[in-house]
């Protein structure tokens, strides 16, 4: 497969002020992981002044994703293996180089090349993940005077992407606001969700996030789940050190996204019935997932998610990732 290159736009821009010179700098070509994500518990509870939504989310990283290898370079450019994914301002990857650029002040650029594993319109956050990546690879460049605290990093992460700062952070943290309230789980409840192997599969077909939270909002108030149920919901099962990851699972976007694509609840309906499974879909969707039991034989679910989605789904085993 042929990997596009575009030259940004951001390439004039930067480029005339850089004092950066690979004779005299020793900056090794970085190579940064970019993780997928699950929501697994994602109760919207409404919709703010500025159009956001708020939410309460508990969410993991897995251990597989796609990978941004970054290297020093006179301006911002961007590849990746993915023809259908767009090179040019406004991938998220040089909307964050952007970003970096104007908060740090730093002058010089770099040659992204992105490896992507993470489908798009999945709810997996994959351009959220390679934003972040971007953000955690210029900042290790930049170096001191130059580089961002955590804090402020956080915040220029934010400014891309209401997911992007959970990447920054790791999981399995519960989100709120509209995603920029990070918290890490407590150890015991993190505890009951490191390492739990799931399935992920997503259809041939993506799902807009706008579509999801504009059908939530048409729905409204009905629709959203008040602040004080969904904290006492995480509550207890925080509380709870019996309670499994399966007994957490809750996604407000489900009901729009199940009443337009049938196909998503009926194959998670059948995996339920057929093999035990339990799961949900994480973030707007498309993807879904379902978790398995320890030494579980992963095939026959693989199986019947390709037999009733066809040779265009993607189907992934995985694990959550430990902090």
């Amino acid at each position: 497969m042929k990997t596009k290159v575009r030259r940004s736009r951001m390439a004039s821009e930067l480029a005339s002020g850089c004092r950066f010179s690979l004779l005299t700098v020793a900056v090794e070509p970085l190579a940064i992981s970019a993780p997928a994500k699950l929501n697994l518990f994602l109760a919207v509870t409404g919709r703010r002044s500025d159009g956001f939504h708020d939410l309460v989310s508990v969410v993991v990283t897995l251990d597989f994703g796609d990978t941004l290898h970054v290297a020093p370079a006179a301006r911002m450019e961007l590849s990746c293996d993915d023809p259908s994914v767009p090179a040019d301002d406004s991938n998220l990857v040089l909307k964050a180089a952007r970003a970096f650029a104007e908060a740090s002040g730093w002058k010089c650029g770099a040659q992204f090349v992105l490896s992507k594993r993470i489908p798009a319109g999945a709810g997996l956050g994959g351009g959220s993940s390679d934003a972040a990546a971007a953000l955690l690879a210029l900042n290790r460049m930049a170096g001191a005077g130059v580089a961002l605290n955590k804090s402020r990093l956080a915040e220029v992460a934010a400014s891309v992407g209401s997911d992007c700062p959970l990447f920054l952070a790791g999981g399995p943290l519960v989100m709120r606001g509209r995603g920029e309230r990070l918290e890490a789980l407590p150890a015991p409840a993190a505890a009951r969700l490191a390492g739990r192997r799931v399935l992920v599969f997503k259809p041939g077909f993506g799902i807009s996030t706008p579509w999801a939270y504009g059908r939530l909002a048409a729905g409204a108030p009905q629709s959203y789940l008040s602040a004080s149920e969904a904290e006492d919901r995480l509550r207890a099962w925080m509380a709870d050190d019996q309670a499994a990851a399966e007994v957490l699972l809750f996604n407000s976007l489900e009901a729009p996204a199940f009443r337009k694509f049938p196909a998503l609840p009926l194959l998670l309906e059948r995996l339920r019935s057929e093999h035990g499974l339990t799961g949900g879909m994480s973030g707007s969707g498309s993807a879904c997932f379902v978790f398995l039991p320890r030494e579980a034989d992963a095939g026959p679910a693989a199986e019947l998610v390709r037999r009733e989605w066809g040779a265009s789904a993607f189907v992934r085993e995985a694990r959550i990732a430990v902090r």
